[in-house]
């Protein structure tokens, strides 16, 4: 069972940046993507970005491109999200996930995720 563990998370002012850090414990199936999600207050969870296996793809909501930065290490398991002129609305609980159905450059509906981190919680203020 993979176990997804996120970092960085943190109080920042709009304009400034954050990095944030997801580390999977055992070993990764082949062809498994890393992606972002995250849950605003009140809202639904969305989607943000998501990385294929061969880490060359990177996917992002239209929300955050030109912003954010997804990259994942040679080894497959560690994915991080650079966030930079972040704003008010960028507020929110950040999650990791694993998708291993269907092509990993592709995002899909949340039940296609199949293991999720705790979160890690990311405020911007104005």
């Amino acid at each position: 069972q993979v176990q997804l563990a996120e970092s960085g998370g943190g109080l920042v002012q709009a304009g400034g940046s954050l990095t944030l850090s997801c580390t999977a414990s055992g070993r990764l199936i082949p062809g498994t993507a890393m992606a972002w999600f995250r849950q605003a207050p009140g809202k639904e969870r969305e989607f943000v970005a998501q990385i294929n296996w061969s880490a060359s793809i990177p996917r992002y909501a239209d929300s955050v491109k030109g912003r954010f930065t997804i990259s994942r290490d040679n080894g497959g398991n560690k994915a991080n999200l650079k966030m930079t002129n972040l704003k008010p609305e960028d507020t929110g609980l950040y999650y990791c996930a694993t998708k291993t159905s269907g092509p990993s450059t592709t995002p899909g509906p949340e039940s296609a995720y199949d293991n999720w981190g705790q979160g890690t919680r990311v405020t911007v203020s104005s």
